[in-house]
């Protein structure tokens, strides 16, 4: 009952801040709910996970993702995003265990046409690099790899999907190769004054160890104005329906503020 209450609460509150949204909180939505949007934006998306595993642990991941589209010929945009995780995770290597800092990065740049009418697409590399700072938070390789994504907007609806593979080609030769898939369907329905609703599933097929994580993430979102700064709000619950054997966690919710930069 009281998940219910501060997910209704939260509601409430994102929908309110729509109340003061410019006429072009719509139009902002709908590039937000587009992957290759040529929208400048720099979303911190946090989540937090409880009771992963046999120890009952708990992780933070912040992950920093800015997309900057670029202009690369009068019919083609190349729209580069990059996600970054800040990491805190605790009693997940074992009991009273603490690991922070900064785990791999993923650079994926996509290259789209600029005036798709029936469906939006794009393709492109994507790019494992191992930044990570802790030896539990990287794989300590560099991996590369094709992404795409495909969509379909029309009547407030955003519904598509966006996929990589990336395999290891270099690095730390005692660490595991790296072949891992990632899946990302996702549907959002947008009203006029900028509020959605909507759900992603993140899948992360791990083809090496035969793994499967799977996300379910269920959300709501509001456009704004702070001052002059436009800005979206997310927040839902997280969902994990499938992870390794001792990796699963019982439930988790995830907060997003994405800093717009329309042009």
């Amino acid at each position: 009952m009281k998940k219910i209450f501060t997910l209704s609460t939260c509601f409430f509150l994102l929908y309110s801040l729509t109340a003061n949204a410019q006429d072009d909180a719509a139009e902002l939505a709908k590039k937000l709910a587009n992957p290759i949007a040529s929208l400048i934006s720099v979303p911190f998306q946090n989540n937090t996970d409880y009771g992963i595993g046999s120890f009952q642990g708990t992780r933070n991941t912040m992950n920093i993702q800015p997309v900057i589209p670029v202009s690369v010929s009068k019919n083609l945009n190349m729209i580069t995003r990059v996600v970054l995780p800040v990491i805190t995770q605790y009693n997940i290597t074992a009991p009273g265990e603490k690991q922070s800092g900064l785990g791999d990065a993923v650079m994926s740049a996509f290259f789209s046409p600029k005036n798709s009418e029936k469906l939006t697409w794009g393709v492109g590399p994507a790019l494992l690099l191992p930044v990570g700072t802790n030896d539990f938070l990287t794989t300590k390789k560099f991996g590369m790899g094709p992404t795409a994504v495909a969509l379909k907007q029309t009547n407030g609806w955003t519904i598509g999907g966006l996929i990589n593979q990336i395999w290891s080609v270099a690095g730390n030769a005692d660490r595991p190769d790296v072949s891992q898939m990632f899946v990302q369907p996702f549907v959002v329905y947008n009203w006029k004054s900028g509020a959605g609703l909507g759900a992603n599933m993140e899948w992360t097929q791990n083809w090496k160890a035969s793994t499967s994580t799977i996300w379910l993430n269920p959300t709501i979102s509001a456009v704004t104005s702070l001052g002059k700064q436009k800005t979206q709000f997310v927040v839902g619950p997280r969902l994990n329906l499938a992870a390794p054997d001792g990796g699963k966690a019982d439930w988790g919710w995830r907060a997003v503020v994405i800093f717009l930069f329309p042009k």
